[in-house]
């Protein structure tokens, strides 16, 4: 794929291109026409949002919460270690 790059004052923007139901792009058009700004502005704060809230969280901060998580919780059985397979193989009916 060949990234085709546009300035934008003094920002380079790459092209892309997505695919949106009937739907979805009736009521872009509709909110980015409210707002008095394109479809492809609308589209980029709305993935501002996205990645400001935190949604997607990296491999090293989801690795990071599980250690902390880690020996913070008891069963009260002393065999979950040895047979944590079958505890959860009942627990899912598998």
């Amino acid at each position: 794929m060949v990234n085709i790059y546009h300035y934008i004052g003094s920002v380079i923007m790459v092209r892309t291109q997505i695919q949106l139901t009937e739907d979805q792009a009736s009521r872009m058009k509709s909110a980015a026409a409210r707002r008095g700004v394109s479809m492809a502005e609308l589209i980029r704060q709305a993935i501002e949002m996205l990645l400001a809230k935190g949604i997607e969280k990296s491999e090293g901060e989801l690795r990071h919460r599980a250690l902390e998580a880690a020996g913070r919780f008891h069963s009260g059985s002393k065999t979950v270690a040895a047979n944590h397979d079958s505890f959860l193989a009942k627990d899912f009916d598998t």
